[in-house]
């Protein structure tokens, strides 16, 4: 349960403070572009070093890259939460995003390492759960918190609550967790670190912040940046590991057997990102509720969340390698049924494919998850478990771009709330045929895992 943590409060800090954005515009008269900052600079910093993060805990011990992890974030969401202005509370947010990034792949990574095969699937399982349940209750406790004003704090309650939270983990992870690293002793690719940190930022970031801004020159200029940097990446990791050094990433790790099919399948997997942003736009716009009410709306998802992945051990059990498919099945049916509802206006059944889709949800993540990290050998688990983590990040940025950005051509402004269905009702089919891709690719599965060079 303490490595749970990890996994439980970087996706949960970045959901949580999408509802309180407007009242931290309010309370420090920021500007739309400034406030939109303190979102996207933790999700660039997030994605961009969870593959350094991981091999960190690789190298230096995974316990310790945990423990430094989780400290750096308790620092981070105190300077957040008692941030005097914007500035500072963007810098606050970005020494999150890069916190975030060394504690979360330890989580996945100690699983691996750690857990026999027995007790693997119950511990897949219980990561879904922990991931998904902070995406659906980050926006609800976010919510509340700033619908009933906590302890007075107004919006700085979502920062300051991580710190009761990390205070108890602590101590009990010093206590329980047993140190895991890679037995060889290798130095960090420095210059590898930041090719691909360059490369993903350049990337990122027009994609969170270029609809925002209309699509500047600027952000088309990073786009075209991006692709030499991380091909010099590509070509910089090669002549390391083919020299016996040691490589950020080892090029070798896509040569595993049905890897990059797994992988391309991730990336389609978390197009579901964007289901979140454009549901509380139509619950809001489309249907007239209020933000506490659009929170509420979207708690059959998290009650998927629950069922799914508690059931995924059976599933898997039953199903084997099928297990991520078939939870991936259920999402695509829940969209296209909640389009359906939508495009007839018939928005009081959507409770039910609402929680189908949390349920498909809980049941695929984990085994997708497991359909990565089994191919790899254990003394790479915080590098496959950071490749993992990165590609669902890359893919949410991805994801909100391409479907926001259909979403919001459809409905450009929030006086039309008719545009607003039919925008979400696309998107959603949009979301479903991205998952009935990833479900595709899973169909076939080679299961033995290959040793990379060392």
């Amino acid at each position: 349960m303490v490595l749970l943590t990890g996994t439980l409060l970087p996706p949960l800090d970045f959901f949580i403070v999408n509802v309180a954005l407007p009242a931290i515009r309010n309370d420090m008269h920021a500007t739309p572009d400034v406030a939109q900052l303190v979102v996207s600079v933790y999700a660039a910093a997030y994605a961009v070093t969870l593959i350094l993060g991981g091999r960190l805990g690789d190298l230096y011990g995974r316990k310790r890259a945990f423990m430094l992890g989780m400290l750096g974030f308790g620092m981070a969401s105190a300077l957040c939460g008692f941030a005097p202005s914007t500035n500072i509370l963007v810098v606050g947010r970005l020494l999150q995003g890069v916190s975030a990034a060394v504690m979360a792949p330890q989580s996945l990574a100690c699983i691996h390492a750690l857990f026999p095969a027995s007790e693997k699937n119950l511990a897949l399982s219980l990561y879904g759960a922990t991931f998904g349940i902070a995406s659906v209750g980050g926006q609800l406790l976010g919510g509340v918190m700033v619908s009933t004003d906590a302890f007075g704090l107004g919006w700085r309650a979502i920062f300051l609550i991580n710190l009761p939270v990390i205070l108890c983990a602590m101590p009990a992870a010093l206590a329980l967790l047993r140190e895991s690293r890679a037995e060889r002793s290798e130095r960090l690719d420095i210059p590898g670190a930041a090719l691909l940190a360059g490369g993903l930022l350049m990337f990122i970031i027009p994609l969170i912040e270029g609809r925002e801004h209309h699509w500047p020159w600027w952000c088309v200029a990073l786009l075209a940046l991006s692709v030499p940097l991380l091909v010099a990446f590509w070509h910089y990791e090669n002549r390391l590991e083919n020299a016996g050094r040691s490589p950020l990433v080892r090029p070798s790790l896509l040569l595993v057997p049905g890897l990059r099919r797994t992988m391309a399948a991730t990336f389609f997997f978390y197009f579901l990102a964007p289901f979140f942003l454009t549901f509380a736009v139509y619950e809001q716009v489309g249907l007239g509720h209020g933000p506490l009410a659009a929170s509420l709306a979207i708690l059959p998802v998290g009650v998927g969340l629950l069922i799914g992945p508690l059931s995924s051990p059976y599933v898997a059990r039953r199903l084997g390698s099928h297990a991520a498919g078939f939870g991936m099945g259920l999402e695509v049916c829940g969209l296209v049924l909640t389009a359906v509802l939508v495009n007839i206006g018939a928005p009081s059944w959507l409770p039910a494919p609402l929680l189908v889709i949390g349920v498909g949800q809980g049941i695929a993540l984990p085994a997708l998850v497991r359909l990565n990290v089994d191919k790899v050998d254990v003394r790479w688990a915080g590098l496959a478990a950071g490749l993992v983590s990165a590609t669902l990040q890359v893919s949410a940025a991805v994801s909100v771009a391409l479907v926001g950005g259909l979403f919001f051509a459809i409905a450009p402004d929030d006086r039309h709330p008719e545009a607003v269905r039919l925008a979400f009702a696309i998107a959603a089919l949009a979301i479903a045929a991205a998952l009935a891709l990833a479900a595709v690719l899973c169909l076939r599965r080679r299961d033995h895992v290959v040793s990379l060079p060392s």
